[in-house]
């Protein structure tokens, strides 16, 4: 694609070319933060140098995505990011435009888009060559999910694709809007946790269990306090990488899911080259890396729900906020049991004592 011009280079983008050569090797993400802007705005400072916008709309655009073959999709929230490579396939979105799916083999997302509010072609030279990626932001800017064209992409659709989504505007202006604020959990004594005991026992799936919470207004882990240590079990935090490192020493398939509000991002299958950097723990896999700052994890749970298809065992690792950070189940399918493996490695761990 033809991105530059010769539109003056905004201030902001200046500021972040002084950061740069600086600090080398700082990622967007942390330049915007040391820059006092969302990525968002520093993404849209290099319109006219490596950037296009894109129109945001979002069921074309995603089953196009398809287009540029295999591909690395990446999804994170603040103390974990998932990445993922494999093909755009079997993507859809809903009537109203709100929710999406993309479900093949290996690019498994559940995308929440009432929320999304800007995307952006990037192509961006490296000591590597061109990075090419197409990054969606929400509407406080921050990043949502960004895909990376790899060696293997089909890098001919690039250019026509970006084209054919270019958006008529080429505007830096993002009309962001403040975060709504976080809603304050009721106070222990003030849920009925009996009749919260009783629905738990009573769950069929456990993608119920969100609606579990909104009928009984409370937050996540203050339901995993209250269930009682049937259903939930405090475990140290410490022993996250180490269930990591036992999945992958026994081979174990697993399910890791890692999201934030706008999209959560799966990977299914196993894990083998294991590594610690600093206080992050990775999985640097051909085609599934993770990268977790284990400092970010205040609470880590055993949590089992009841399903149809019997007791579903998770591990989930939540931060000061009590937002999610990762969350890992026995790899499985609907209607077929929890894996034996799996379950017996997770019920291997000792909770905290109470």
């Amino acid at each position: 694609m033809d991105i530059a011009t010769q539109a003056p280079v905004s201030p902001l983008y200046q500021r972040w070319q002084q950061l740069r050569t600086e600090q080398a090797g700082l990622r967007a993400r942390d330049s915007a933060a040391r820059l006092g802007v969302s990525e968002a705005e520093l993404t849209a400072s290099r319109l006219g140098v490596d950037a296009l916008r894109l129109r945001t709309d979002w069921a074309e655009l995603l089953p196009a995505l398809g287009e540029l073959g295999y591909i690395m999709a990446l999804t994170r929230n603040e103390h974990c990011v998932h990445e993922r490579k494999g093909y755009y396939r079997e993507v859809s979105v809903s009537a109203n435009g709100a929710m999406g799916l993309v479900v093949s083999a290996d690019i498994d997302l559940r995308l929440f888009m009432s929320q999304w509010a800007s995307v952006f072609a990037v192509a961006e030279t490296t000591e590597r060559g061109v990075q090419r990626s197409i990054q969606i932001f929400d509407r406080q800017g921050t990043a949502v999910h960004k895909v990376f064209l790899t060696e293997k992409s089909e890098e001919a659709a690039w250019a026509p694709l970006v084209e054919r989504f270019r958006a008529a505007e080429q505007s830096a202006e993002l009309d962001l809007q403040p975060r709504a604020e976080r809603q304050v959990p009721r106070a222990d004594a003030e849920v009925d946790a009996v009749a919260l005991r009783a629905d738990w026992t009573e769950l069929k799936d456990t993608h119920h269990f969100f609606a579990l919470l909104k009928r009984h207004a409370v937050a996540r882990t203050q339901a995993l306090r209250l269930a009682g240590r049937e259903w939930a079990e405090p475990l140290a935090t410490a022993e996250l990488p180490r269930l990591l490192e036992e999945v992958g020493s026994r081979q174990v398939p697993i399910m890791v899911f890692v999201g934030n509000p706008h999209c959560i991002q799966i990977h299914s299958g196993t894990v083998s080259n294991l590594r610690w950097m600093g206080d992050w723990f990775n999985v640097l896999d051909p085609e599934f890396n993770l990268h977790l700052k284990t400092s970010g994890v205040v609470e880590l749970w055993r949590v089992r729900k009841p399903s149809s298809d019997g007791i579903i065992t998770s591990y989930e690792a939540f931060d000061a906020e009590g937002e999610l950070v990762v969350q890992l189940f026995g790899a499985r399918k609907p209607g077929v049991p929890e894996l034996v493996e799996w379950r017996e490695l997770a019920e291997s761990f000792a909770a905290l004592e109470a």
